[in-house]
């Protein structure tokens, strides 16, 4: 069963699972577990997905629960009125504790650049005493808070790694040695990339909501494995 976050007559928020597909795509063609489908089912009612997340990545997922405030949700994406949050774990400390990266990225439907553009803070971080790459006898990590202000395809993912702060667990833009080493070491299986906080302005009523998600079992134990304390970070309960 998925977990609603907020609910009213028009939009719906859940916590969507790593590892769950939004809804159906000619990628993942004849798979019939996604988040539309069992949202629909638990809640018995049409729903349909105002924005995406990957499928490795887990937290916050808006739903329209009718056709009418459909388009004035997805409007607000387009005029880039919602805010979004996400946490992340990278490789590395980076040498600004708060930057802005503005990078345009390639379509990866039309091959044209669009612009996007990431603002990401430093939460937290950590040396541990291990040698996770073969070259240093320790390695470095940081918890990032990321701000979107495009909404480009795998866009925190790929600017991160444009500044060589690959997010752990990312197996198609990060860190192959990375990856490796926290799998063998932590037994981690995911992709440390969580959409943490979502801000919108209701359709109707034009109220601001503002909604988080707690961080999943895997992200938590990881930040526990490097000394990080989640619930003083994050201001979260367990």
């Amino acid at each position: 069963m998925l977990d609603i976050l907020f609910e009213d007559e028009h939009l719906i928020i859940i916590d969507k699972p790593a590892g769950l597909l939004v809804h159906r795509t000619r990628q993942a063609f004849g798979e019939d577990e996604n988040a539309l489908i069992q949202l629909r089912d638990q809640i018995g009612s049409w729903v349909a997905p105002v924005h995406r997340l990957d499928r490795a990545t887990s937290g916050t997922l808006l739903f329209a629960k009718n056709e009418e405030v459909l388009p004035l949700l997805k409007a607000q994406f387009s005029d880039r009125k919602v805010e979004k949050t996400y946490l992340c774990i990278a490789r590395g400390i980076p040498s600004e504790k708060e930057n802005f990266i503005d990078h345009p990225l390639t379509s990866e439907r039309s091959g044209k650049l669009q612009e996007a553009q990431t603002k990401y803070k430093v939460l937290t971080e950590s040396e541990i005493p291990f040698n996770s790459t073969g070259r240093y006898p320790t390695s470095r990590y940081s918890l990032l808070e990321v701000g979107l202000l495009t909404g480009r395809t795998h866009q925190i993912r790929r600017h991160l790694a444009h500044v060589r702060h690959y997010i752990i667990g990312d197996k198609k833009h990060g860190d192959n040695k990375q990856n490796i080493f926290f799998e063998k070491q932590f037994g981690l299986n995911n992709l440390l990339l969580h959409a943490w906080k979502i801000s919108i302005n209701h359709p109707i009523t034009g109220e601001k909501i503002m909604v988080s998600c707690p961080v999943p079992v895997h992200f938590r134990t990881i930040m526990q494995e490097l000394g990080w304390k989640p619930n003083e970070i994050l201001e979260t309960p367990d």
